[in-house]
């Protein structure tokens, strides 16, 4: 993984393993707490004083947005890109599955490893929500459809957020304007940020994000737009 917020996946690979769904998560994730160190993984000062900001935006995000989803008692939850925690951070009473490329044997609760865009091993519909948090700008765009058409076809209704193209602050390397810069130019200035690799990360416009999953809000960094948030319902 790169210097990316943990709940940040990168969905191209194929899928491996499954965790047993039945196994309760422990006593430890149903009193967990938000992650506070987003850029743990990142490297220099920037990144040690964007963690703690990034943090208290999740917190806000998750507040604002997590309740249009308006879930149904008992809502069955998939967390596609969950990282180490994920959503279980924010809500860990719900019953959720993670997904993710990497084998996650910390996670707390039913995991699986599998790549959406290659197909994931469940029903249609078989989730209430299907949650995705800062993981779609990680899949190649020639791959985008097929891992929305995936994501649509298990939930009910979906949850994904993606940093906004126009905010003028690279999220993943912490470097102004790094992602309006041909791919070339953009890897040498890579370097320079808080990311501890290079990754081939395309961030989103509002245009592209709705040609997938439907009207988009804004989440927004005083006049400006900071990330793009579709909410369907599972009801809708």
């Amino acid at each position: 993984m790169s210097a990316s917020p943990p709940d940040a996946s990168r969905p191209d690979a194929a899928a491996s393993s499954v965790n047993p769904p039945d196994a309760p998560p422990p006593e430890s994730a149903r009193a967990s707490a938000p992650v506070t160190d987003v850029y743990g993984t990142a490297r220099g000062p920037l990144a040690r004083f964007a963690s703690p900001l990034a943090a208290r935006a999740r917190v806000r995000r998750h507040e604002r947005f997590f309740a249009l989803a308006v879930l149904p008692p008992d809502a069955r939850v998939l967390d596609l890109g969950c990282g180490a925690l994920g959503l279980r951070a924010f809500e860990p009473e719900l019953d959720i599955t993670g997904v993710d490329l990497c084998e996650r044997p910390g996670y707390p609760g039913p995991f699986v490893r599998a790549d959406a865009a290659a197909g994931l091993p469940f029903a249609e519909d078989e989730f209430d929500l299907v949650y995705c948090s800062s993981v779609i700008e990680h899949v190649p765009r020639t791959r985008r459809a097929a891992f929305a058409a995936e994501l649509r076809r298990v939930g009910r209704g979906w949850l994904v957020q993606t940093p906004a193209f126009s905010f003028p602050l690279e999220p993943h390397a912490l470097l102004p304007f790094a992602h309006w810069l041909p791919a070339r130019a953009r890897r040498r200035y890579w370097r320079l940020g808080a990311a501890d690799e290079w990754e081939q990360i395309e961030l989103l416009r509002r245009s592209e994000l709705e040609a997938l999953f439907g009207p988009a809000r804004a989440e927004r960094f005083g006049p400006l737009v900071k990330s793009w948030v579709c909410v369907r319902a599972p009801s809708a």
